[in-house]
């Protein structure tokens, strides 16, 4: 049978999500559960959970999650593809496991999962395929089975409304100061250990490369933000905070920052980069511009149904640049952090070819 042929059996698609709280009162709960077993410090807990507080202890991320759900659906109706959309989290309900049951409980057997991460990592896919084998294990006898699309960071359908937005916030500056302005990117910070053991750097890399691609003669750079780990623990570097500040003393007047490893306006854009990022360039006399994410941009939602039709046999697999799709089935030890135990994870398969 081939891999078109079994994929098309998918009877429903589950949107998965790293979660966050909805009131106050599940704000440290939540740090608790995105930090157990990490050995984070309590008092960078209560710091952390400080951000959430200032919004009034509401992430942004379900919310948008539940408008991407919506969208998803609206979407595979227009082209033709009759699945549900279901949508489970890591670390807040609708928890993982819930959701496996409901699935089940209305007659799903196998179901194809987008995860809301455009790249390879150990926290951005890997960790995501052990959540579903554990949501699984738990759910037992008759849990659906899962499989994942593929990363789709070099995919059109985010690259393209990747060069709008920034071109938009480009456009936003002071006449005098867009042909000089510095493009940063930035994106969620991981441990080096995980970063050397993935492609994460390389994948964000290309696609920064491809959207300066197509907006010619601006200097740019990829930095990171939201470093959460304990301070012994190296992770990677520049800080957008830091990188704003040596570009000031390179005179650099004017920056837009691009959240390029976010698809939404969750906590880690709203609060480190609009508050924190911000006021960093205000201290420094730069004028600052955040470009946006591509949310539920109907281009974006588009390409992720192809992908989804991609796995169905129905659509063709298309990737911008050189580096081609990634593969369906991420090898066995894809994005594993040595050190770390062996879990089971879903959609695995023995090592693929060798890439371009």
């Amino acid at each position: 049978m081939s891999l078109a042929d079994d994929t098309a059996r998918h009877d429903a698609i589950l949107l998965v999500s790293f979660g966050g709280p909805e009131s106050p009162e599940q704000v440290l709960p939540f740090m608790e559960q995105v930090t157990a077993g990490r050995g984070i410090p309590r008092e960078r807990l209560e710091e952390v959970s400080q951000h959430y507080r200032a919004f009034g202890g509401r992430s942004p991320i379900n919310d948008q999650n539940r408008e991407l759900r919506a969208a998803l659906e609206a979407e595979l109706t227009a082209q033709g593809v009759d699945l549900h959309v279901y949508w489970g989290n890591r670390n807040s309900a609708p928890f993982l496991a819930d959701e496996l049951r409901r699935m089940r409980d209305d007659g799903v057997t196998r179901a194809l999962c987008i995860v809301t991460s455009a790249s390879s990592s150990y926290s951005g896919c890997r960790q995501y395929r052990e959540d579903l084998a554990r949501a699984r294990e738990e759910v037992g006898d008759g849990a659906p089975e899962l499989d994942k699309v593929r990363v789709f960071y070099n995919h059109p359908g985010f690259v393209e409304p990747q060069i709008d937005l920034v071109r938009a916030a480009i456009a936003e500056l002071p006449d005098d100061q867009r042909a000089d302005a510095r493009v940063v990117f930035t994106t969620h910070s991981i441990p080096t250990t995980m970063s050397r053991h993935s492609d994460y750097e390389v994948q964000h890399h290309e696609v920064c490369r491809l959207v300066m691609a197509a907006i010619p003669g601006h200097a740019w750079e990829l930095v990171y933000n939201s470093r959460s780990g304990p301070p012994q623990v190296p992770w990677l570097t520049p800080d957008v905070n830091d990188h704003l500040e040596a570009l000031a003393e390179e005179d650099v007047r004017a920056v837009v920052v691009v959240p390029i490893g976010f698809v939404s306006d969750h906590m880690e854009v709203v609060y480190d980069l609009d508050v924190e990022a911000r006021a960093t360039a205000a201290r420094l006399g730069m004028s600052y511009v955040r470009a946006g994410t591509v949310g539920v941009d109907r281009r974006f939602v588009a390409g992720l149904v192809e992908l989804v039709r991609e796995r169905r046999g129905a659509a063709p697999r298309r990737a911008l640049g050189t580096r081609g799709p990634n593969w369906d089935a991420c090898p066995v030890d894809c994005c594993r952090v040595p050190g770390q135990p062996e879990v089971a994870t879903v959609a695995s398969a023995p090592p693929p070819p060798a890439r371009r």
